[in-house]
């Protein structure tokens, strides 16, 4: 059964860019569903009477240890689904405080961080074996904006 989402967003995506521009990613764990295996930004589900900065924040925190400093542009807006479910995101390049040389992965859910720029770029298509993944054009879009 495939459910239709109404409109509103219910997941967010965070993209951190450090000091070389270049985009935060975390690879899933090869125990953490949905996509294991794959590489992803941080963020997550918008939690009932939350708002998208706030679970923005929420999300950073927990998957980071890092907090939200600042919510800046709007990078992109879309839909995936996932067990009949379509899920409505929205990413939003951030600035964060703390040290971006030290995240504090949650290793049940993510195994490996990366920096990500045009060089490397391609490291957001593994673990997909279909080669698409839409996270691909998000990251790189957010290393094209200002």
């Amino acid at each position: 059964m495939r459910v239709v989402h109404t409109g509103e967003p219910n997941c967010v995506g965070a993209l951190i860019r450090n000091d070389r521009s270049r985009v935060f990613a975390q690879r899933r764990s090869s125990t953490h569903r949905p996509f294991p295996g794959a590489w992803d930004i941080v963020g997550g589900h918008i939690e009932p009477g939350e708002t998208p900065e706030e679970a923005l924040a929420r999300e950073i925190k927990e998957e980071t240890g890092w907090e939200l400093n600042r919510t800046g542009a709007l990078i992109a807006e879309w839909e995936w689904e996932h067990d009949g479910v379509v899920r409505r995101e929205v990413d939003y390049l951030v600035e964060v405080k703390g040290d971006l040389s030290t995240p504090r992965l949650e290793l049940d859910k993510h195994d490996r961080y990366a920096w990500i720029g045009f060089e490397n770029l391609d490291l957001m298509l593994e673990g997909r074996p279909d080669g698409r993944y839409p996270l691909h054009d998000v990251v790189a879009r957010a290393l094209q904006a200002p």
